[in-house]
């Protein structure tokens, strides 16, 4: 393929990589020795991925890339940290990428257990669990339309709308909490795509878009 440039380009071009992936016909592109040396001192990936770290979220593989292809960041739940911020902040004012996408998906645990820690008899979470589950749960109480501190009952909580309030919540904590993210969104070289992965079928979808595309 033509490298694409634009964050229009290199979303359509993400996009089919991820057809072939639904479809059970991917091509592995870009994964030969020749790529690997080609990269050994050098890197110009098209797209920085920021998603959750469950092991069903290869972002390689779901869009059907190659190495050097994707700039990885992950934690779970996909919670912006300044660990986060920075790995992006890198792969956008020193590897140009033109195109960030926060990807989340249904049936996450990070998202199931800020539910749950909204319940009464919830147990305490280990001190670096909870910390990132704290992040999700202004998520939890708005879909829950509880107010602060009022006990939740988790299981009326739907997890699907929870987790789509909050990948919401990730891509606007990026452009409000760096001013190299906004400002190259306000330039037209970078856009954000917030996008949900169905673990069954495959499929990315498109939920939320920052920049033009």
């Amino acid at each position: 393929m033509d490298r694409p440039t634009t964050p229009a380009e290199t979303w359509r071009e993400l996009r089919r990589g991820n057809e072939r992936f639904t479809a059970g016909a991917p091509e592995h592109p870009r994964q030969d020795i020749d790529r690997r040396t080609a990269l050994a001192n050098t890197q110009a990936p098209l797209v920085a991925v920021f998603g959750c770290s469950d092991s069903r979220l290869a972002a390689e593989i779901i869009f059907d890339v190659g190495l050097g292809d994707a700039f990885v960041v992950r934690n779970a739940g996909q919670v912006v940290t300044p660990s986060a911020l920075g790995s992006l902040e890198y792969a956008v004012g020193l590897l140009n990428v033109p195109l960030i996408i926060v990807l989340a998906h249904d049936q996450c645990g990070a998202v199931r257990a800020a539910i749950d820690s909204q319940a009464a008899d919830a147990p305490p979470l280990p001190p670096h669990i909870a910390g990132l589950v704290e992040a999700i749960v202004p998520a939890v109480r708005k879909v829950a339309g509880a107010d602060d501190g009022a006990v939740i009952e988790s299981a009326h909580v739907d997890a699907g709308f929870v987790g789509r309030e909050h990948l919401r919540n990730t891509v606007t904590g990026l452009v409000d909490g760096s001013e190299m993210i906004s400002d190259a969104i306000a330039a037209g070289t970078l856009a954000i795509v917030g996008a949900n992965y169905r673990l069954f079928e495959g499929r990315v979808e498109t939920d939320i878009v920052i920049g033009r595309i």
